[in-house]
């Protein structure tokens, strides 16, 4: 019997949700550069942003896999899930690694609604993508932590209540092999903000409260340690395999949504006498968007079977969002140029939606860092850096 993994009936929910929200709402938020809280709101209520919270924290206990039908029907729908989405892919460090007290104290109130974790604090000025040379350090002084140091592009810290951070606590020197001695530490926003934390907003082309943090001898008590001293880089490639394949997934949402824009538009659009679909200069890309991203898909399905099974998935969520990241964009170009003059008007939602999707060829890894991981762990090809 087959068995239909692109939960269905999630995706109809979501979608009914995402009708409150048309693209009026998505533009006006991003003219004023606002957060949408109305609409993270309502998928809160809506249990959505819990699905991976097990049912005895309050969550609904489902797998990523559901997580990514969310997610991809956000997008789909043409709507934005970079508000709110961290608080899925945090789970993947808090539900592993932290303790049952953490998840106690946490878990039941992020899946009321009470408090949010939408914060992932990791990358810095100085390191970038080589998360082993972060120079964010926490000394340890009697029952408490002191962080110093700096992380930039960390967004929704101004909408969140905690933020899963990363820091040094052995360096880098010190250790045998550089992706020991850093650890992971829970947050509270609401008590570090002005006490030892600087919330700096940076202006950027996309509406995602992005901002530079600065840290001058923050306490954080240890108790708010995930797992043990100094193996944090563990604990977070799970939080970060859950944000690729998720992402991914909103990719193919994207990926999706530029299909069927550009196909409704080529089957009316009438240029000397017919439609412009009947010409094979604009069906042509259309298809090959639509086989990309299917391809792409059936990756991002793969990768977030393993997740689930807790299987070695690291490959696989690159590849997933490296495919997806990569269908979206030429969807995206695709339906540009298959709408012409039309596609830069902001009344048609594709030049926001162009714009949301290119991060995906940066963030939260860029495409070269996937194809030099591949290359090295999968090929065993001699490492370029």
């Amino acid at each position: 019997m087959f068995e239909d993994r692109t939960h269905p009936e999630i995706r109809d929910a979501v979608a009914r949700l995402c009708g409150d929200f048309p693209g009026e709402y998505w533009r006006e938020k991003d003219k004023k550069k606002e957060y949408p809280s109305e609409f993270v709101k309502a998928l809160t209520e809506g249990g959505y942003l819990s699905v991976l919270i097990p049912e005895q924290y309050g969550g609904a206990g489902m797998d990523l896999g559901s997580a990514c039908a969310v997610l991809e029907e956000i997008q789909r729908s043409g709507g934005n899930a970079g508000a709110c989405h961290a608080q899925m892919y945090t789970m993947g460090t808090l539900l592993r690694h932290g303790s049952e007290a953490q998840k106690q104290q946490y878990l039941p109130a992020i899946a009321a609604g009470e408090l949010r974790l939408q914060a992932f604090g990791v990358t810095e000025p100085s390191s970038g993508t080589d998360t082993t040379r972060i120079r964010t350090k926490a000394v340890r002084d009697g029952d408490h932590y002191l962080v110093s140091g700096q992380k930039v592009f960390i967004s929704r810290v101004e909408y969140s209540d905690l933020m899963l951070l990363l820091v040094r606590t052995t360096p880098r020197d010190a250790v045998d092999k550089p992706t020991r001695g850093m650890s992971v530490l829970l947050v509270d926003l609401r008590e570090a903000v002005g006490n030892g934390l600087t919330v700096r907003p940076l202006e950027t082309m996309l509406n995602h409260a992005t901002t530079e943090l600065f840290f001058d001898q923050l306490r954080v008590p240890v108790e708010n340690l995930i797992g043990e001293e100094g193996k944090g880089f563990t604990y977070i490639l799970d939080g970060m395999n859950a944000e690729r394949i998720l992402i991914a997934a909103e990719c193919i949402g994207d990926a999706r949504w530029f299909i069927e824009k550009a196909s409704d538009y080529a089957r009316e659009r009438e240029v000397f006498g017919r439609p412009i679909g009947k010409n094979q200069g604009v069906q042509f890309p259309i298809a090959r968007a639509y086989v990309q991203t299917e391809a792409a898909a059936q990756m991002v399905i793969k990768a977030s079977d393993l997740f689930d099974a807790e299987e070695p998935c690291g490959s696989q969520a690159n590849m997933a969002k490296l495919l997806a990241a990569d269908a979206s964009w030429a969807a995206a170009e695709m339906c540009l140029q298959t709408h012409g003059g039309y596609g830069f008007a902001i009344e048609y939602d594709i030049e926001r939606k162009f714009r949301e999707t290119r991060l995906y060829q940066v963030a939260p890894i860029s495409t070269n860092l996937i194809l030099s991981n591949i290359a090295t762990h999968v090929l065993g090809l001699p490492k370029s850096f």
